[in-house]
């Protein structure tokens, strides 16, 4: 695993200076990978650095240690947590153990005290870790798990062959508890190729690595909802269970971190589909669907993280009805690409006729049937047809020219091919639009103190970990950063334009705290806002 990263938060930078020397970190075990003055910095830096560890002060100006602690729980539950306080105080303790915090230690911190309780950490990390890459353990649930007829009940209800209203007794009998939810969704978690390394001991037993990401799974999602996790022809599938004050937004997060920990802890890369949420269990088998669509989007997204279908398809689309698997490699290929796979499909297609020993009919019903998939994939995307085929005819005109069995690929490769363009240049244009939607709500909503990211992204419909990474692709900075920067420059209007107090601006520009907006504005400027204004 080698060093495990470390971030210190402390608003006394002498201390983290001190702290940062006296310790010899590596030979502990550890390397410090940064460091904060209060919460607020420590939020900002904390998706950057990934620590395994956070070691933070309690009290601090603008948030307090155990707000912030709170909030990377929330966000990041996987992280360990050291609290250092020269408050020895039983109500700070108790609030402290509520947030699961790893160890509670008082200033002035003692080199020796801190190295035992850093040598702790580090044996409970390797603990966990081993725990993880056991091959011996692993083999045991490999051969002792699954029981198939759990398995089997589980994937009968994704593919919609099950009639749960009657099936309660089955839900018990196979310890599965996701019923009398408020609403459900499904995930499809992929194992990315791992290749086989004598460095990493998992690539060496290939069969046993599902087994252990599913246990990841397992482990931190029970933490947080109930869920059923099982394995079906398209990976690791889950079912979770959305209870009253769950939502999708938290188990995003979530799935999120799992991604995270297992590159980091297991060493594999897994993705992650979720599908659309339903009011129904019934409908589960849909949201499984969807969820499977959205792994399609791996090759554009990125690989390693979690994909929301509503994130890269917001407009529900209509189910082409044709032979499922020549379905989803046409689709697959006209909405992805690239040229060569398109290519490869219609090869493929053409080559299924040349086989078939059938009467003339059945090869235009054939051909027929996958024209009107490209149309409906037209009309479902709002392409122009006359555009895509390169021509104005009729459609009668148009179809009969292209089925033909000898030249059916030579006609249709050039019109998937333009599908395909045209689609990627759509989704370049989505994502362009919603950054500029995004832009302009925060133009109008900057005033606000409890403008974030959530509430933005209530507003533009999609989840926060999708729109943090797209946000910060197109503009080159995070949200945090592009707001901060929005409300300094609004912030310097005011200071140069009005005689309004310098608390009075803050609170123009959504700083509740005339201090913490003075600190944010030094920290921009290198002056104070007085200093500012008086040298204009």
């Amino acid at each position: 695993m080698g060093l495990y990263r470390m971030m210190l938060v402390d608003d006394e930078e002498e201390v983290r200076k001190a702290m940062i020397r006296k310790m010899d970190w590596e030979r502990l075990g550890f390397t410090v990978v940064g460091d904060a003055g209060n919460g607020e910095d420590a939020l900002e830096k904390l998706e950057q650095l990934e620590p395994d560890v956070v070691m933070t002060d309690i009290r601090m100006p603008y948030m307090d240690g155990l707000t912030l602690i709170a909030r990377i729980r929330e966000q990041y539950p996987f992280i360990k947590i050291l609290i250092f306080s020269g408050y020895d105080d039983f109500e700070y303790a108790k609030q402290a153990i509520k947030l699961h915090v790893t160890e509670y230690i008082l200033k002035p911190v003692n080199g020796q005290e801190l190295e035992e309780i850093l040598n702790r950490v580090r044996v409970s990390l390797d603990e966990e870790i081993e725990q993880r890459r056991n091959i011996t353990t692993l083999r045991e649930s490999y051969l002792g798990s699954l029981p198939i007829l759990r398995e089997q009940f589980l994937n009968d209800l994704v593919s919609r062959t099950m009639d749960v209203s009657g099936a309660g007794p089955k839900f018990a009998e196979y310890g599965i508890d996701i019923l009398d939810a408020c609403r459900w969704i499904a995930a499809v978690i992929h194992v990315e190729h791992v290749e086989r390394t004598e460095e990493q001991v998992l690539s060496l037993h290939q069969e046993l690595i599902p087994i252990s990401v599913r246990r990841l799974i397992e482990d931190h999602l029970k933490h947080y909802c109930r869920s059923a996790v099982f394995h079906s022809t398209d990976g690791i599938a889950v079912i979770l269970a959305v209870d009253k004050g769950g939502s999708e937004t938290g188990l995003i997060n979530l799935l999120n971190d799992i991604c995270k920990k297992s590159r980091r802890v297991l060493e594999v890369e897994i993705t992650a589909g979720v599908g659309h949420s339903c009011d129904a269990l019934q409908d589960i088998g849909r949201s499984y669907e969807a969820a499977v669509d959205a792994l399609g989007y791996r090759a554009i997204v990125g690989k390693g993280r979690t994909i929301y279908i509503n994130d890269v398809e917001p407009v529900s689309r209509g189910k082409l009805q044709l032979d499922a698997k020549s379905e989803t490699k046409l689709t697959t290929a006209v909405k992805f690409g690239p040229q060569k796979q398109i290519e490869c499909v219609f090869l493929e297609l053409s080559d299924c006729m040349n086989d078939a020993k059938v009467h003339a009919s059945q090869y235009q019903v054939y051909m027929l049937s996958i024209v009107n998939c490209l149309i409906r994939m037209m009309q479902q995307y709002d392409l122009n047809m006359g555009e895509m085929f390169g021509s104005e005819e009729r459609y009668g005109d148009i179809v009969k020219g292209i089925c033909q069995k000898e030249n059916f690929a030579e006609g249709m490769i050039p019109v998937a091919c333009r599908m395909n363009e045209a689609l990627n240049q759509e989704r370049d244009n989505t994502t362009r639009k919603v950054i500029r939607e995004a832009k302009a709500y925060i133009q109008e909503n900057y005033s606000d103190p409890e403008l974030s990211v959530d509430t933005l992204c209530k507003h533009l419909h999609m989840s926060p970990a999708y729109f943090s990474t797209v946000f910060k692709k197109e503009t080159g900075q995070s949200y945090v950063n592009y707001l901060t920067e929005v409300r300094l420059e609004k912030a310097v209007e005011l200071l140069k334009e009005t005689d309004d107090k310098t608390y009075k601006i803050a609170q123009k520009v959504g700083y509740q705290e005339q201090n913490y907006f003075s600190y944010v504005f030094k920290k921009r400027y290198g002056v104070s806002p007085t200093k500012y204004r008086g040298n204009q």
